[in-house]
């Protein structure tokens, strides 16, 4: 008799089993945990195998299944997307991650898109809209004689809604704004998230076309065309508008890019109608009403001995598309019109995650020729063997009902009219202990806040055997490593060794790029990735990476330049204050600065004679600090109270206007009954600590004077990607695969 495995057999961190008990476990009345994770392999893994039932196998031979599956993921060799792991074998049962629905030109269609996403959002879906269809801004409204108000009028009223759903107690909703570049208010979309206080529950992109993207390169106009009549509104100049994108990407993100006609070139179903948008990371386009299940091949678990098991590969391929396709039986469809166009195109998205532990395996750095050639040959064999297990599910169960044999590779029936897709995996890489999706490493080494304000130093698990199997594991290497956030610049290691730990800020946006294109090339719908560029890149390089996408046949773009919608979010936020960023004075009473939702800083360790002292610095947007957090000790304890108290004074006086040169030379020098040595210097005390890390902050920093100049510096002071605190735990928020992750609580704004 088989050994029943238990949740201390599966191989889980702390941090996955964190995420575990936040986000997806059961939960009683009173919130008390009320399974563990095997219970939740098992349940998920009986629910998708019962849907052999309906394919004549019988009793045993499910429960066979059941094993399959439960071994599947216990293994962490595959995991399906987040609304399975949370919902199959409960009451609310709905399992798809990935929606679109159609927005049509009448105030009953904007209406019931509105109403329906709302019950997708409640379900644990995202949503993706195509808003080309409506009217533009100052057309006539035939039925009342009225003015339109536009596209960008009505996503507000999507947004309000989305605001208003909490999707099933655990997710907040997501959605994918899109317009067509020839729409007659193509500018103001471009623009509509210049202000971050609006559509926050929004990613949008410009759908682009051929003929936009000819007239780019030579130079000339193209023709806005009015979507209710057909008819020719205007012409922009094409650069001009590609221009306007690139600025809006470099200074806030968004809008992303996706190549409308090229995606329509591989739509498995066109005479179904063309595809207009994707789900809300832009990896998934869907046509109106269709859903789509999604899982990831954990390839970190696909190497043996420094080479790729391609067998085991095979088999987690077979067995994933067999889960996925099950998965679509099982679903518990939020609306009726969406079940039956899912069953009537099948459609799943096998991607993978953990690409670059393979890569640090098989010793292949990121950002080289050998690992773009590596990404094809995976996702190329990946693709095939995925096709043969759809046609063998096919050859049991049937052919999707509107498989048209005439455009689906050769005379090879299939299940599903997609098989692949390259989804962001924030929440399940941090389960599976591995990397993010095909993203580089986001750090070798940072760290993590614990119980009680504690952090600790989290490590890759393969860099810190490979420094312990070199004698160089100390706790001093793996602090500077997380204060950088990199190993580059770290002398005492192997050149080959900081080449193999390279991160997402150590490579450059055309390798990003490259191998985004890699995957792309044997990916049947889209790819998830985000393109890093360091906070000083320009606008230009932005532009390139734009055109090496189109040149390279990607189906879209996302890119985040460090900081920059941070900098936003300060510079909307201050714009009330003084432009010396003084406070604000209302009847000659000071009133301190208020504090935006986002902003970004770094923390410094000060080791002093009552322990060590972890002080962060945040900053407003031009660079002044801005307040002081201060940890040290358990929380309540004297020395704990005592440097929170100074934190927070230290906060309303830099919010007031006092210059952190004064506030240094008030704490500077006061000492206590235990001084400690600390990087070559003496701290007298918790409040002389405090004063010299902020006098560092400053100095080293952001005047420049400091020890190679400002540039080297600041890259020491924060995280890379950082791109504001999370709102559950406060920890770094990184943009990896078109998604915003934590990875210390495993919260993500993406519906993956």
């Amino acid at each position: 008799m088989k050994a029943v495995k238990t949740s201390t057999d599966i191989n889980l961190t702390n941090n996955a089993l964190k995420v575990l008990e936040k986000r997806y476990l059961k939960k009683n009345e009173e919130g008390k945990v009320t399974d563990t994770p095997a219970e939740l392999f098992r349940r998920v893994a009986a629910h998708i195998a019962k849907a052999d039932s309906f394919y004549g196998k019988d009793e045993s031979q499910v429960k066979v299944l059941e094993d399959v599956f439960f071994d599947l993921m216990t293994s962490l060799r595959f995991l399906p997307n987040s609304p399975t792991l949370m919902n199959a074998g409960r009451r609310l049962g709905q399992l798809s991650a990935c929606f679109v629905l159609p927005v049509g030109d009448s105030m009953e269609s904007i209406f019931d898109a509105v109403k329906y996403a709302a019950i997708i959002h409640k379900s644990g879906g995202g949503t993706g809209f195509s808003f080309s269809s409506l009217r533009p801004k100052g057309d006539v409204v035939g039925s009342t004689k009225g003015i339109s108000s536009g596209p960008v009028s009505f996503m507000t009223v999507f947004d309000t809604a989305t605001e208003a759903v909490k999707q099933g107690g655990t997710r907040r909703g997501a959605n994918m704004g899109i317009l067509r570049v020839d729409h007659p208010d193509i500018l103001e979309f471009i623009t509509c998230k210049d202000n971050n206080s609006r559509l926050n529950n929004f990613n949008i992109s410009v759908g682009l076309t051929e003929s936009f993207m000819t007239a780019v390169q030579q130079d000339r106009e193209y023709e806005l065309i009015n979507p209710r009549t057909k008819m020719v509104t205007g012409r922009l100049k094409a650069r001009d508008v590609f221009n306007r994108i690139v600025m809006q990407a470099w200074k806030n993100g968004e809008p992303g890019i996706i190549f409308l006609d090229r995606i329509n070139s591989s739509n498995p179903l066109p005479a179904l109608g063309e595809i207009e948008s994707t789900n809300p990371c832009g990896e998934q386009p869907l046509l109106p009403y269709e859903s789509c299940n999604l899982g990831s091949i954990n390839l970190a678990r696909m190497v043996s001995e420094g080479k790729v098991d391609w067998q085991r590969l095979k088999d987690t391929t077979w067995k994933a598309v067999h889960f996925l396709d099950n998965v679509i039986d099982m679903n518990r469809y939020p609306l009726k019109m969406i079940e039956e166009t899912t069953k009537a195109n099948r459609k799943i998205g096998l991607g993978v995650m953990g690409w670059a532990d393979m890569l640090i395996q098989l010793r292949i750095p990121y950002n080289s020729d050998s690992a773009v050639q590596m990404a094809e040959k995976v996702m190329a064999f990946i693709q095939t063997e995925g096709r043969l297990a759809s046609s063998a599910l096919a050859e049991e169960r049937g052919v999707f009902p509107n498989y048209d044999k005439s455009i689906f590779y050769g005379e090879m029936p299939v299940r599903n009219a997609t098989i692949t897709t390259i989804a962001p995996t924030g929440s399940l890489s941090i389960i599976a202990g591995c990397s993010s999706g095909i993203e580089p490493l986001f750090a070798v080494s940072f760290v993590r806040n614990v119980l009680e304000g504690t952090k600790m130093i989290d490590v890759n698990p393969y860099f810190e055997a490979e420094a312990r199997a070199l004698g160089l594991l100390t706790r001093e290497l793996l602090e500077d490593i997380a204060a950088k956030g990199s190993v580059a610049d770290i002398e005492e290691l192997p050149e080959e060794t900081r080449q193999v730990y390279i991160t997402a800020h150590d490579i450059t946006p055309a390798d990003h790029i490259k191998m985004q294109a890699a995957f792309q090339k044997y990916t049947d719908n889209a790819v998830s990735k985000t393109v890093n560029f360091a906070n000083e890149a320009t606008v230009k390089e932005v532009e390139d990476v734009y055109v090496l996408a189109y040149k390279l046949g990607c189906k879209g773009v996302t890119v985040y330049r460090d900081g920059s919608r941070d900098e936003q979010v300060l510079s909307k936020q201050t714009s009330k204050t003084h432009e010396q960023g003084s406070a604000e004075k209302t009847d000659q009473k000071l009133t301190p600065k208020k504090r935006p939702d986002l902003i970004k800083g770094s923390t410094r360790l000060m080791k002093t004679g009552c322990g060590n002292l972890y002080v962060t610095i945040n900053e407003d947007s031009t660079g002044r600090p801005f307040e002081v957090f201060t940890n040290i000790g358990k929380a309540g304890g004297c020395a704990s109270s005592q440097a929170e108290a100074i934190g927070r004074l230290l906060s309303l006086a830099l919010r007031s206007g006092v210059e952190s040169e004064e506030i240094v030379k008030q704490l500077k020098g006061i000492s206590c009954h235990q001084p400690s040595w600390y990087e070559g210097g003496r701290i007298l005390s918790c409040s002389d600590a405090i004063a010299k890390a902020l006098e560092k902050y400053h100095y080293h920093g952001r005047t420049g004077k400091g020890n190679g100049g400002a540039k080297k510096e600041s890259t020491e002071f924060r995280y890379f990607g950082h791109i504001g605190a999370c709102p559950e735990c406060g920890g770094a928020v990184e943009h990896e695969g078109g998604c915003a992750v934590c990875h210390n609580c495993g919260f993500t704004r993406c519906s993956g």
